[in-house]
This record gives C-alpha cells, structure tokens and sequence, in this order.
C-alpha cells in the first residue's frame, strides 16, 4: 500500500434482499461505515474500494472506504474490520437513507462498533488521516482488477429519478371476464370456473395481492408483494391506503388531517386531486391503482394460461361519482376494458345467494382495511335489490391500527420522557399494531416488539408492550360504534326493523374481530353468517358478475344512488337533484331560464353529498350549456337531464323546452384548482353583490 491506492474488496453475504440484510446485520452499519468480520485483516487506515452483494450476487452497497479499526488482531475476540465510508455511490446513499427509517441508528456518521467483538485496535476517535490519493467526494473508481471483477460505477446523484409510467396499449375486447376487489390493504381476483367462482392463486398460494405501489432504491417502480418487501425500510416510498384518496379533491377538508397519517408524500396533481410523490414524480392515483390491478391481471393470466384482457371491479358502496370515474380509468390504464363497477356489499351479497333461489332480506357488513359499507339487500332468485346504503370512507381496518399505535407511542413516550415524532419510523410502529391486532382475533395477549424503533439520548432503544384483547376493546370500541350507528341509519331509512333481516354477511378483514360479531349479535339478536370468507367474498361475488355477463344469464342487480347529486346555489347552498338511495338507473329534469337578455350560455357546478352547502360535499364538475338561442331575460327556458347508471355514473344533457332542441353541452370533471376555489367563492358570495362571468346567470335563479 505504499502507492496509497485503495485495494479491491467484494463480498457476498447470505441475505436474498436488503431488507433480510438491515434484519438481521442491521446493527454492523451506519450512514458512517459497516463493520465486517474477516480473517485477513488489514492495519488502520488502508484506503479500500468496498462491494457488499446479496446471496444472488446484486449488489448492496458500493464505496470508497478506509479501515477504521479492526477487531481480533491479536487472536482475542471475534477477528474483523470497521470501514468509514469516504465517497458513496447513488444507490448505496439511498438505500442508507431509506434504512434510517427502520433503524434510527443508522443515522451516525461514525461506523458502528457492534458489542461483543473483543478488544478494539483503533478507536473511532483515533481515524488515521486518508492518504492523498483517496479524497472525499470524489467519483468512485472501479474495484481493481485482482477482485472478482470490473464493475460499472453508478450514478452518483443524490435523487431517484422515478420513471414514468407507462398505460398498458389498448386491448382487444375479447377473452374471459375476470372479478376484482381493488382493497385498501389487499387486491383479489376471481372468475367462475365450471360453475363455480374461484379465487385466482400464485403458485406460493397467495391469493392477496397488497395494494401497494413502491419505487425502489435503484429507481423502478414495483407493485404487490414486492412493494411490501420494502414498507418497512423505506415508507416514505411506499403508497399504501391510496384506495381512501383516489378521486378526491387534494384541498377538500375530509383530506387534510388524513394526508398527515402516511408516511409517503401525498402532493396535488396539476387538477389538484390526491397524488403520490415518488422519487422525482407526483404520479395520480389512477395510475397508482393501475399498477396494483395490472398485478392482478398478470396473475391471472399466468394462472389461466390465456390474455385477460377484461374485468368487473368492485368499489365501495360509499364512492361519489368521481371516484367511480377514476377507478374505470385505473383499470383502462392497466389494460382492462371494465365491462361493470359493481358495489362491494352488492357482489358480496352475490357471492352469498347466487344459484341459491333465495327469497329473503340480508344486511351487508363491509369493514375493510380503509373504508365501512352497510347496505340492506332484497334476494329473490335472480334479483339483487339494494334497498338502502350507507357508509363511511375514513372508517377501516387503518383506524384500528392507528388507536393501537397511539396508545403505543403515548405509552413509549411516558415511558422515555420523550416525544414521538418521525412519521416515518412510525409505519414500522403500524405495521406492529396491525400484527398485534390479527394476533388477538383468536388469543387474548399479544407481545408488540419494535427494535431501534427511535434514538433517545444518542442512543437506539426498543419499543417492547405487550396489548391485551380487553384492551384492545377499549381502544376501538367507540370506532365499532360508529359502523353500528351507520347500520341503524340504513335500516332506519327503509323502515326496516332488525329482527327483519335475514342474515348479517360480513366482508372485509377487520369484521373478523371479535368485537364487531360481539356487537352485531346485540343490535341485530342473532350471530353473523360464516359460511363464506370476508377476504375473498367480494372477488368472488364480482367473478359471479362477470360470468353472468360473459353468457349472459338473467341477472338483475338493483343498486341505489348512494349520495345525492345536485347543483349549487347562490350563497354557497346545494340544490339535490337525484337524492340518495333512488333506484339505479335513475333521470330526473331540472328546468331552469335565462336570467338576462341575450344570454347564450348556461354554466353549472355539480355537487354530490348530503351537506346543505356546497363546500362539505364532493365537486363533481362543471355543466356548461352553450349555443342557446339570444332573446329578452327569462324567454329561454331549459331542461337539464341528470341521468345516473347502475353504476353511479352521471350523464348531463340540455334542451330548450319549446321547440325540444338539444344543445351543445360539456361536463368538465378536470378543472385545475384555482377554478375549483373561485367557483367554490363565487357561490359562497352574498347574492345582491354583482358577480360577472361563472355565476352571473344566478343572481336570478330559483327566486320567487
């Protein structure tokens, strides 16, 4: 080494990815440098180009090093070498930045001396100065010859440039038609073989597909099981419950405190909807959820041995129109003709009675991961009647974790006299408290251990409690009183007594806790049904739909409207149109006139909700009539159509009345935030204060 050239060193561990390596060698590495065991030991200050691989030989980690101290010199205690990182490559900055998520400690800039290694030649404090030759932040060069090869050095840019994403080319529409349950924690797919549905598998056996969306270290973007690899380690990176956001407005009020439980970045779109900020991207979560239901078609082709090319996907009973819109246009991304959005409870109550001739009434429980769905069905043979509906999508398995983790950190932070804060470190917490939370569907203590979860005092420490069932009761009870309230709101709404309903069929994950049956069995006097999985249930119910359709069976399902529909109103008031739970497919006329002379145009802003103003409920878009025909204020009077489908999905048309002329008219549901804001102001403005342009035509409407 007298040339003061770094010597080549490359070595491969036995850990298949880098989360196995942070599980378990996580304590031997720091931003600062890693500490490796090693027989042939070089002194203190030897300048080394340093490779880390995995067990299939992808590399880990890549840097200009020198040995800070070594271990076992003299043949007392574990023989090995501590290195300080000097220069390191992009991928290995980023993948340290995103291990200081998991493991706090990580964080130093001093390479770690792991215990019980033995006497210490140099000390951490005592670094021999780098020779001349092997600067800090220079470009790396390449390993040297003498090791197991050349390698090209990466980038050493301090950004993951996320790549963009791609839609999948338009198929043809042909082929089978296949069943999806896009959830919040979990996808699943389904289709109807010889009669009977069934759920599609990998060939592990896995039929749940995480909803999960992550752009990884070396910049690609992956989805399913392999974006849930790196929840833990880099969760800043990893979109998870993007099921609750897609289609909302990022500026509405449901989403501000919302926005601040996930540890990814949620960051407007340029039509200021809910978007997800990955590397150097805000990708919209239409695109997001594409990539989760491409998952799925892909296994399902893999399984099928043919092109899947269409599909019936399942959303919330509880959805507005927009969100409807923009799950048809995730699964048109994925390459999807989606033949029909059905409603959750609605295929779940298929996947109950369909084949069955049943002739009886039966409540629908949906609690998912992210949102509660109740709605009361009429079976008879082949009719599926929705009778009413009713939900909530901020109420799910999510806030039955989050009670968990805020009972956790309020206990961590008596216990250490310190505040909790990292947000991301937190997901780690979270995913904890959801282990813990399955765990006591069937036992009555679960033990909730997180290593490193924070540093106090300079120094890592554990979070380590043990949650009780009892407990776990107190935590959430007031959250399985909420869905109980929903449940008597849907029935209060047809007149429909409790001791009318059949049966009670549970969907989602979190109705598997005991709680939920517990409080069921009390509002409604008898124990919910079992016979059918509420995982599975909505992915085969949605199979059952899509069969009917491919050979088309007589089947009638009768889905409800579940949120009015209506326009706004001087003041910031909401005129209902189509009000909630009408029969689907729904038209209902609105007749208005020109409120000055010579006007040629109509402007409108649709609304859906329930709040009597406008800014509470969901901006749908802007109805604009055009072309009218000039004459004296009040002489053109039009008849608006507001026309639903059976599946929630809103058309608009105009025509004048007397001559039944139909007019030229566009709904724009893209407008750009700032449009949103002034026509959310101008309703909101006094009615006798003169307002041009957007809602000029209401000073006089629906006076007298």
């Amino acid at each position: 080494m007298s040339d003061g050239q770094p010597i080549g060193l490359s070595v491969r561990l036995p850990f298949k990815t880098g989360e196995e390596f942070l599980a378990r060698y996580g304590l031997n590495v720091t931003r600062g440098g890693i500490y490796l065991r090693s027989k042939s030991l070089k002194p203190p200050g030897t300048p080394v180009v340093l490779e880390i691989k995995l067990e299939r030989g992808e590399r880990l980690l890549y840097a200009l090093a020198v040995v800070a101290y070594v271990t076992g010199n003299k043949g007392e205690g574990v023989p090995g070498m501590g290195f300080k990182f000097i220069t390191l490559d992009g991928a290995t900055r980023r993948f340290l930045d995103s291990a200081c998520a998991a493991m706090p400690h990580v964080r130093s800039s001093d390479p770690p001396v792991p215990g019980g290694l033995g006497p210490v030649d140099a000390s951490r404090d005592a670094v021999p100065p780098l020779p001349p030759t092997v600067a800090p932040n220079q470009p790396l060069p390449t390993l040297p010859s003498e090791t197991s090869g050349r390698l090209v050095v990466q980038s050493s840019a301090s950004e993951v440039q996320a790549p963009p994403f791609e839609p999948s080319p338009e198929p043809p529409r042909e082929g089978p038609i296949v069943g999806i349950d896009l959830g919040t924690t979990n996808t699943c797919v389904a289709i109807v073989r010889d009669g009977r549905p069934m759920i599609i598998k990998a060939k592990d056996g896995q039929s749940l597909i995480p909803s999960m969306v992550a752009l990884t270290g070396r910049g690609k973007l992956v989805a399913g099981a392999a974006a849930k690899g790196q929840l833990t380690t880099n969760p800043r990176w990893t979109v998870v419950g993007f099921k609750r956001l897609i289609g909302r407005t990022y500026d509405g009020p449901e989403v501000r405190d919302l926005v601040q439980r996930f540890a990814w970045d949620v960051e407007p779109t340029a039509d200021g909807d809910c978007g997800a900020r990955l590397g150097d991207r805000v990708y919209r979560l239409e695109e997001i959820s594409a990539m989760v239901l491409r998952e799925a078609k892909e296994l399902a082709q893999v399984r099928l041995g043919r092109p899947v090319h269409r599909a019936v996907i399942t959303v919330p009973a509880w959805y507005n129109e927009k969100q409807r819109l923009a799950v048809r246009e995730a699964g048109r991304l994925a390459g999807l003709h989606v033949e029909r959005i059905v409603n959750e409870p609605t295929a779940a109550a298929l996947a109950y009675g369909y084949g069955r001739k049943l002739s009886q009434r039966v409540l629908v429980y949906d609690l998912g991961g992210g949102t509660f769905d109740a709605s009361v069905l009429e079976l008879n043979d082949t009719v599926y009647e929705v009778m009413s509906t009713g939900g909530d999508n901020f109420l799910g398995g999510i806030d039955f974790d989050n009670a968990i983790v805020s009972w956790l950190l309020t206990e961590f932070e008596q216990q250490y006299d310190t505040i909790f804060s990292d947000r991301v470190a937190i997901q780690r917490v979270m995913q904890a408290a959801e282990n813990a939370k399955i765990a006591l569907s069937t036992a009555t203590e679960a033990r909730i251990s997180v290593p490193f979860v924070t540093m106090v005092n300079g120094a890592p420490v554990d979070l380590s409690l043990t949650l009780s069932r009892a407990k776990l009761v107190e935590l959430t009870r007031a959250l399985v009183d909420k869905t109980m309230t929903v449940c008597q709101a849907v029935l209060q709404a047809r007149e429909v007594r409790a001791d009318q309903i059949a049966e009670i069929l549970l969907v989602g994950g979190q109705s598997k806790a005991p709680l939920v049956q517990e409080r069921i069995a009390v509002l409604f006097g008898q124990r919910p049904m079992a016979g059918i999985n509420p995982d599975e249930a909505v992915a085969l119910g949605a199979a059952q739909l899509a069969h009917a359709l491919e050979t088309k069976e007589g089947l009638l399902l009768i889905d409800v409207l579940p949120m009015s529909i209506g326009i706004g109103l001087p003041g910031g008031r909401y005129h209902p149109i189509i009000t909630r739970n009408t029969a689907l497919p729904a038209t209902r006329k609105h007749v208005v006139r020109t409120t000055r002379d010579q006007q040629t145009e109509l402007e409108y802003a649709v609304f859906q909700g329930e709040d009597p103003l406008v800014r509470q409920n969901a901006y749908l878009g802007t109805f604009k009539v055009t072309g009218l025909p000039a004459g004296p204020k009040g002489s053109v009077s039009v008849e608006l159509t507001f026309e639903v489908t059976n599946e929630s999905l809103l058309n608009l048309s105009a025509r004048e009345e007397s001559t039944g002329q139909e007019f030229a008219s566009t709904f724009a549901t893209k407008d750009a935030p700032e449009q949103v804001k002034a026509r959310l102001a101008a309703l909101e403005d006094d009615i006798k204060l003169p307002k041009a342009g957007f809602l000029g035509w209401l000073k006089g409407l629906f006076t007298g």
